[in-house]
């Protein structure tokens, strides 16, 4: 019989809060592509450098002193620029002062929405396939995370179901448009029939909409634009994803007064505060508003081309109205499940791309891939002279 020596050193044994959790497919498929020299369309980041102008903002705010801790909501003339920005786009005007904060990433912002107005026993409507962070985020505060399918023919919601999901313990919803996975674009008319849905209820939204400048056709129906979603919800967006820098982790929330507040009570035992310098720097690069109402001919450009080249092979394309990702069915291509049909696109054509069973909780699996097209020029030219080969 083995005896454990009370004098050496002990881990103690814990119980994991999210026992389901593992590497994630991204981490994986990331490693495989490096590992086997794939071009890398599966995590969702540019491979391109941010404008230089918004790195000379950061660097003369450094340079000028200010590297000390900022207001715990973020830096007044950022969060003045932020609602100066949703009001001009959306006609919603947020108080800087009690209805914005600044977040360190839309994850972030996510997680300390979810803390905010969840607790254990309260169900959460998810609407799968979605981002693989909602659903713990909803089970870290002790809640349940209720999973209501988008339609498979077309990823748009199924108001039938999230009708019948609707409870008496249900406390919040997240939707996400545009749509990461799918690229799918929620109309103005998905966004009343939402608020007539919920009208009777106490529901909160958390509306993340982190590729709000990426949307091709038409305006973006942010749930600010409907006086009655944005009274119920929390906007949240990013500064990685619409200036190309994923790695600072910046984003902001923006919600009515009184679910703000309990947003900023999570949030300054969170994180507190956000990076000042990168603060300053967005605020200065945020001023000329040509650099986000450029972003939807800039990404649009980039979806046609490798749309274009994807049209050369025999995966099928699906929609993107929004996001820089781009769906494909490659049903005519193979007969394997997405996730090995993946990594056989990895190891033996050399382009990466993610299985979108990886965004359902029960892995529903439709034979369709996601690229990531938020690359170089050449990066694509060189991942759709590998994939004609299918």
């Amino acid at each position: 019989m083995n005896v454990r020596d009370p004098a050496l050193p002990r881990t103690p044994a814990v119980t994991s809060r999210l026992p389901t959790v593992g590497t994630t497919i991204f981490t994986v498929m990331s490693a495989l592509a490096q590992e086997r020299g794939a071009v890398n369309l599966g995590q969702g980041f540019p491979d391109f450098d941010c404008d230089p102008k918004l790195i000379d903002a950061v660097d003369a705010a450094m340079r000028a002193g200010l590297n000390q801790y900022p207001p715990m909501a973020g830096i007044p003339v950022l969060r003045e620029r932020i609602a100066a920005k949703m009001e001009a786009l959306y006609g919603h005007r947020y108080d800087p002062g009690s209805e914005v904060t600044v977040t360190a990433g839309a994850t972030q912002a996510i997680l300390t929405a979810v803390l905010a107005f969840v607790g254990p026993g309260d169900e959460v409507i998810v609407l799968d396939p979605c981002y693989d962070s909602y659903a713990p985020n909803v089970e870290l505060a002790g809640g349940r995370p209720i999973h209501v399918p988008l339609r498979p023919d077309s990823f748009r919601p199924d108001f039938d179901r999230i009708a019948a999901a609707l409870g008496a313990k249900t406390k919040a919803i997240i939707v996400n448009s545009p749509h990461n996975p799918s690229g799918t674009v929620w109309s103005a008319d998905d966004m009343q029939r939402l608020a007539e849905l919920l009208r009777p209820t106490d529901v909160v939204v958390i509306s993340d909409e982190v590729y709000e400048h990426m949307v091709y056709d038409g305006e973006h129906p942010s749930a600010a634009r409907l006086p009655e979603l944005a009274a119920r919800t929390v906007v949240v967006s990013s500064f990685g994803k619409t200036y190309h820098v994923t790695g600072w982790k910046v984003g902001y929330a923006a919600a009515p007064a009184p679910l703000m507040a309990e947003f900023r009570k999570v949030h300054q035992f969170n994180v507190f505060t956000v990076n000042t310098p990168m603060q300053h720097g967005i605020a200065t690069y945020l001023a000329d508003p040509s650099h986000h109402l450029a972003l939807p001919a800039f990404y649009r450009a980039k979806r046609d081309r490798f749309r274009a080249g994807l049209a050369a092979t025999r995966l099928r394309l699906l929609p993107c109205e929004g996001t820089y990702f781009q769906c494909v069915d490659y049903s005519a291509v193979s007969d394997l499940g997405d996730d090995a049909f993946c990594r056989w696109l990895t190891t033996e054509i050399g382009v990466a791309a993610i299985p979108l069973s990886a965004f359902y909780v029960d892995g529903f699996d439709q034979k369709i891939a996601r690229f990531c097209f938020a690359k170089k020029d050449e990066t694509l030219a060189l991942a759709l002279s590998r994939l004609r080969s299918l």
